[in-house]
């Protein structure tokens, strides 16, 4: 576990090095999502194929990544991190399930192929997402999460809060409100910023405090983590408006430039898209910064940070 005397002198991980290792990283949680989310033979048999067809449709994996490897930064259970990782992944597809839907963003297209309500319908893919945050919360208290008790607790509570109305939903509820125009919702960059903390940045944060939480982490460390975490989240949601406006459908595997067709204020809007770029690397830069009590055990969360900003998918 580290500690917080000086740490010896960080080094710079190759891209290639990361991408094959989130690769690995996805794969293994797709193996125990497939493990956690079985098909069985029975009535409701239609509403598990669709949260399985959308849980297993790959991806990044991002927040699986980071949850893991802030977990292997205090010797945490590899078996127990990936099964509070695949969980993060469930809650993180079923609001892209719902993200997906006609009410709200109304979109075909989702990690290069149909959209969980196209695939199947509208009801089954409201249902698939509801199916998959309830399992969601089964899953972190189960003790295949943890041995102690209390630290099932503490993740189920961070984890509600991340993805509930002080977190994820709240964030999207304010950005339904900008985009309808329901009361006076400011379109300035501190608005912009706090709604993004919530609606992306928090299951990006708990992804990253996660580790901590199950380590036993101190509080320097679990503080160090959370820091990271918070500016990763927003040059990751910042980096992503940057290429909703650049990237093509083939790239992202979703459809591009929908914020400016529904007339939605982005980082881009307010900054332009190099002053969006600049400040996604200004976050990235403070984001790597918060690692330093960690050493060269922290080099690929330091890889990360810079992935956010430089991926063109």
């Amino acid at each position: 576990m580290p500690d917080s005397g000086t740490a010896s002198e960080p080094q710079t991980t190759p891209a290639t090095d990361l991408v094959a290792a989130m690769a690995e990283t996805s794969a293994a949680v797709g193996e125990r999502l497939s493990e956690l989310l079985p098909a069985p033979d029975t009535a409701e048999r239609r509403v598990i194929e669709a949260m399985r067809y959308s849980a297993l449709a790959g991806g990044k994996r991002l927040r699986p990544f980071l949850l893991t490897r802030s977990a292997a930064l205090f010797h945490v259970s590899p078996r127990a991190a990936l099964t509070v990782a695949a969980a993060l992944e469930m809650i993180h597809t079923y609001s892209l399930v719902h993200d997906d839907l006609p009410a709200m963003d109304d979109d075909d297209l989702r990690r290069g192929r149909p959209t969980c309500h196209r695939q199947f319908d509208e009801a089954t893919a409201i249902l698939a997402g509801d199916g998959l945050l309830t399992r969601a919360f089964e899953v972190v208290a189960d003790p295949a999460s943890h041995t102690d008790p209390s630290v099932r607790c503490e993740l189920v509570r961070e984890l509600a809060e991340a993805a509930g109305a002080r977190g994820m939903v709240g964030g999207q509820m304010i950005d339904l409100m900008v985009e309808r125009g329901i009361g006076a919702q400011p379109q300035d960059v501190a608005a912009i910023t706090r709604m993004h903390q919530l609606k992306t940045g928090r299951l990006i944060l708990f992804a990253c405090i996660a580790g901590p939480i199950m380590g036993k982490a101190s509080p320097k460390m679990r503080a160090s983590l959370h820091a990271y975490g918070r500016d990763l989240g927003l040059a990751f949601q910042i980096a992503d408006d940057v290429l909703d406006e650049t990237g093509s459908a083939q790239d992202l595997g979703k459809t591009p430039g929908k914020d400016a067709a529904h007339g939605k204020t982005t980082f881009v809007t307010l900054l332009g898209l190099d002053g969006a770029r600049d400040r996604a690397r200004l976050l990235s830069d403070q984001a790597v910064g918060h690692l330093e009590v960690f050493g060269p055990e922290a080099d690929m969360l330091r890889a990360v940070a810079r992935y956010v900003v430089e991926r063109d998918r």
